[in-house]
């Protein structure tokens, strides 16, 4: 039976440990249990409305079919209790207008979590994580990533490649194709890495990204 979570919220607590306590969020992240979320979703007729052009655009490109299903995959699996915490701790824009020209991005706080973009005709896509899940040791230098473990987890070794953000402990990831993103997120060890970094960053407060938040994208990630 999935855990209840509060509909309350816990006083003096940020991010989504008001509605979900530690032991939940571990078990969670370890795949122990599954979190019973909100039957209905908090939602904004403005926003809704105001990115329904760019949705529209998104859907007439070539990749609009494995942009869904691979964000659909991302929304059941990668965000704890996601229609509760809807644009509030979590948000996707629809081709959003920043420089390296995404067709989706998922935000938390102030952080990106998942960017897919176009590649030809296919996609690619880019997750931000710990570091230090992704090392021989398990410590955030730098000379000791797995490599290995990370090619395995694709249909190619090419497919992926990595690169060190700014900041401490962190990670960026690199998959291309459909097909190695869709086997990149079933690694059970890759999919409690991605959970540890967007917990992390849900847990730091509301989302700062809320006006950019695309309910067309989101009714696709939600749906099921």
């Amino acid at each position: 039976m999935a855990p209840d979570v509060s509909t309350t919220p816990r006083r003096g607590t940020t991010g989504l440990r008001q509605f979900l306590d530690l032991e939940q969020q571990r078990n969670w992240i370890e795949g122990r249990i599954d979190l019973c979320d909100a039957d209905e979703r908090s939602e904004s007729l403005e926003l809704r409305f105001k990115y329904v052009t760019r949705f529209q655009k998104l859907l007439r490109r070539p990749q609009a079919q494995d942009v869904l299903e691979i964000l659909r995959l991302y929304g059941q699996n990668c965000i704890p209790i996601p229609r509760k915490s809807e644009r509030h701790y979590w948000s996707v824009s629809c081709l959003p207008s920043t420089s390296d020209k995404p067709l989706v991005r998922v935000n938390a706080s102030w952080m990106e979590l998942f960017t897919i973009y176009a590649d030809g005709e296919g996609i690619r896509a880019r997750f931000l994580v710990h570091l230090s899940d992704f090392t021989t040791d398990h410590s955030p230098a730098q000379s000791h990533v797995d490599e290995p473990f990370l090619q395995h987890c694709v249909t190619a070794p090419e497919d992926v490649s990595y690169f060190f953000p700014r900041g401490a402990d962190m990670f960026g990831i690199n998959v291309r194709s459909s097909a190695s993103i869709r086997r990149f997120l079933a690694a059970r060890r890759i999919l409690g890495a991605i959970r540890t970094f967007n917990l992390t960053h849900m847990n730091r407060g509301r989302n700062a990204y809320q006006a950019s938040h695309c309910y067309s994208l989101a009714d696709c990630m939600l749906a099921g």
